[in-house]
């Protein structure tokens, strides 16, 4: 199970940066938090989504 969740953190930090402005990546960030760590991995891959620069 801890391979698993690893896995799909990986891919979730890859999926954390995509997007034009920064609201894609703060939406695509949260929702990949949330899918990894629930409502406190939303909020951390919401702000590094909206964080991160092209």
């Amino acid at each position: 199970m801890r391979f698993l969740t690893a896995v799909m953190g990986i891919a979730i930090l890859g999926l954390s940066a995509c997007g034009d402005t920064a609201t894609e990546r703060a939406a695509t960030g949260g929702i990949g938090g949330a899918v990894v760590a629930g409502p406190a991995g939303a909020v951390v891959g919401g702000t590094l989504g909206a964080a991160t620069t092209e």
